[in-house]
């Protein structure tokens, strides 16, 4: 009788062992190899039994730690501060996304970004929700990637690749915000109702859209008329957008309107791009007793580029462009990400804003640089270092001379952009009083020092 037991009890024990291994291979299956490198298919689930149809989810978080020469008359709670120092998340994402049938794809991400401790939350009780960045139903009706239609909420934008840069893959600290031309201002950061077309017709990549911007009253600013040109808040035109890319060499990835800052030396890329964006009676400026209205026009004309060499995928990459922004007479707004100040003692003593603000978006023409190299790949544990230099020259009809924004840093990256590390020196001009012809003169220039680290599942 005992013999019998221990022979019942190791036949049932054997069962809930396979069991066990029928049901690790289940979830094994699910996940598609839940512990691989950057680029497999680790977060994907197949719809189908040939993989067509699928759902994908990624994950990002970026914490930057910082200290920053403050502007003059900075104050953080009513207390003067020539130096700042502080934590914060800059971006915190998730993206859920898949192919439902062989035509039809969709495309969302939520998230939350700019939250440090002096942020003001939903309502003022700190606890920022996350919100709907990104909600996209898009439809193929030619080729694999020919000729798409899609319509929602999205960040496809006509100015340039970094009006929509897919912020995981950015070899510099941060993208030109700049290109951003309208953010949170007429859109939800950087993303607007629009229907879209967009596609790849041989060595051509197009995107072009037809967009409802948001009501300049629900940014939360406070509608102003003067000599220089602001948003109207009257104004209901709707906004056209479009981006050409002639990709000299290899094609770049077509999944989501997103575009990569660097392919870490996996691809040869050289690409030309031009692009516009419009909207008539988009500004308004008081001239005497008159209310003068004005088109919003943008355009841009860059050239991107990723040279890998050698066998082990080390690169050079960089991007040269030139913007026209035409906001209407005298238009500029000062903006400082995630701004670690949120008061001034002197408001005159700097016309660029406190913290570590200076005039980010102007009636003007800006020169935009930068440059990486990344090392070669030696393998799954090996952190590859990655370099860069970035500048922006902005001239500004508002501003004596030309603007000089300047980041130098470098990226510790392991199992590609998943884990990064990055370190970053910003140089920004101080601006003091103005001049008697009324134009701000840079008195001085101060740093911003960064910390970043990146963690991206997908």
């Amino acid at each position: 009788r005992e013999a019998a037991g221990q022979a019942r009890a190791f036949h049932s024990s054997g069962e809930k062992m396979k069991r066990g291994l029928r049901i690790l291979a289940l979830a094994a299956a699910l996940g598609v190899g839940a512990v691989g490198r950057a680029g497999a298919q680790a977060l994907r689930t197949p719809l189908n039994a040939s993989g067509t149809a699928y759902v994908q989810w990624t994950g990002l978080n970026q914490v930057w730690v910082r200290a920053n020469q403050s502007n003059p008359g900075t104050a953080v709670n009513g207390t003067p501060k020539d130096w700042t120092a502080d934590i914060g998340l800059r971006r915190t994402r998730v993206q859920i996304f898949g192919q439902v049938t062989p035509r039809v794809f969709f495309y969302s991400q939520i998230g939350m970004n700019n939250v440090n401790a002096l942020s003001p939350g939903n309502g003022g009780n700190r606890k920022n929700q996350l919100f709907v960045h990104d909600a996209v139903i898009e439809r193929r009706f030619s080729g694999q990637d020919q000729l798409k239609v899609g319509a929602g909420l999205s960040i496809l934008n006509g100015f340039s690749r970094f009006s929509q840069p897919a912020i995981a893959s950015i070899s510099t600290l941060d993208v030109p915000v700049f290109a951003q031309a309208t953010v949170d201002q007429t859109d939800q950061f950087s993303r607007k109702f629009s229907l879209y077309t967009r596609g790849q017709v041989a060595q051509l990549d197009y995107r072009v859209a037809v967009t409802t911007p948001f009501a300049y009253a629900s940014s939360g600013s406070s509608p102003s008329l003067s000599e220089h040109a602001s948003y109207d808040p009257r104004s209901a035109a709707l906004q056209y957008q479009g981006l050409l890319i002639w990709n000299f060499a290899e094609r770049e990835p077509h999944t989501t309107p997103y575009m990569a800052g660097t392919y870490l030396g996996t691809k040869r890329i050289l690409n030309l791009e031009a692009g516009a964006i419009h909207q008539a009676n988009a500004m308004w400026s008081r001239n005497g007793s008159d209310t003068l209205e004005h088109a919003m026009t943008m355009a841009s004309v860059a050239l991107f580029a990723e040279h890998p060499y050698g066998t082990r995928h080390a690169a050079f990459s960089g991007y040269f462009g030139f913007f026209a922004t035409d906001y209407g007479p005298g238009y500029q707004r000062n903006n400082g990400i995630m701004n670690p100040a949120n008061g001034s003692l002197n408001p005159s003593a700097s016309l660029g804003g406190t913290g570590n603000a200076y005039p980010m978006f102007t009636t003007g023409t800006s020169w935009y640089l930068q440059a990486a190299w990344v090392s070669p790949d030696r393998g799954e544990e090996a952190v590859r270092l990655q370099p860069y230099v970035s500048a922006r020259r902005a001239k500004s009809d508002r501003l004596q001379r030309p603007m000089w924004i300047t980041h130098l840093g470098v990226n510790l990256l392991e199992h590609g952009h998943q884990s990064k590390m990055s370190f970053d020196w910003g140089v920004r001009p101080v601006y003091g009083e103005a001049t008697p012809a009324g134009l701000a003169e840079a008195t001085a220039r101060r740093s911003e020092f960064t910390l970043q680290y990146q963690v991206y599942l997908n």
